[in-house]
C-alpha cells in the first residue's frame, strides 16, 4: 500500500470532459449528464483500495444526504483491472449495489480520464462549480486507515455545502491521501513519476 496525495489541480481549472459507462446501468454518462447542476463532484474510487474501504460508508451516505440537492456526484475507477481484477467493472457494480450508491460508478478502462483530472490516488475528489470550474480538490476529512479519527467527511462536505449556498470555497485545502492509481504498465502520467 503506497501512500499517495492528491496532485492538487489548479483551483479553476475546466472540467475535462469524458464519457465512461456506469458499471451498473450501462449507460454512457458525461459532463452533459449534470447540465444545470449547481456543481458537480468527481469521486476517482475502486474497490480494493483500504482508504476507500475506510470510507465507503460515508461516500454512500453523502450520495444519499446529497441526492435531492442540485449537485451531480459521478465515481470513476481507473485502476488496471488486468492487474486489479477485484476493481474491474462487475465488481464495482457489485459494490454499488452493496453499498446502495445513488451515482453512477464508471469505469476508465484507458485511464485517459484519470490523466486529465491528474488523479493520483484513491480516493480523489474534485468538485466543480455549474461551469464546471475546480472550486475543491482535496480530502474527505482527516480521517485514515492507521488513524484513531472518525469519518464524517467533514472537509467535503463543507465545501459542498459552501457551493450549494453560493459563497466562496476557502482555498486553504488539505490533499486527499489513498493507494496510488493502479497504472498500465507504461502508462504512468509524468505528474505520477514526479
Amino acid at each position: 500500500m503506497v501512500r499517495t496525495a492528491s496532485t492538487m489541480l489548479a483551483l479553476g481549472t475546466a472540467a475535462p470532459e469524458f464519457q465512461l459507462p456506469d458499471a451498473v446501468s450501462g449507460q454512457t454518462i458525461s459532463l452533459s449528464t449534470f447540465a444545470g447542476k449547481q456543481g458537480l463532484l468527481v469521486m476517482f474510487i475502486c474497490c480494493h483500495c483500504p482508504f476507500v474501504k475506510h470510507v465507503e460508508q460515508e461516500l454512500a451516505k453523502l450520495g444519499k444526504d446529497y441526492e435531492h440537492k442540485n449537485l451531480g456526484i459521478v465515481a470513476i475507477s481507473s485502476n488496471d483491472a488486468e492487474k486489479y481484477p477485484d476493481d474491474a467493472p462487475p465488481k464495482l457494480k457489485e459494490m454499488a449495489e452493496t453499498l446502495g450508491f445513488t451515482f453512477p460508478v464508471c469505469y476508465d478502462a484507458t485511464q485517459e480520464v484519470a490523466k486529465a483530472y491528474t488523479a493520483a490516488c484513491t480516493p480523489d475528489f474534485f468538485l466543480f462549480d455549474r461551469q464546471f470550474q475546480l472550486v475543491y480538490r482535496g480530502q474527505l476529512d482527516d480521517s485514515r486507515p492507521s488513524l484513531d479519527v472518525p469519518v464524517t467527511g467533514a472537509d467535503l462536505r463543507g465545501a459542498i455545502d459552501t457551493l450549494l449556498a453560493g459563497a466562496v470555497i476557502s482555498p486553504d485545502q488539505k490533499p486527499s491521501i489513498g493507494c496510488n492509481i493502479k497504472w498500465k504498465p507504461g502508462q504512468e502520467p509524468d505528474y505520477f513519476k514526479n
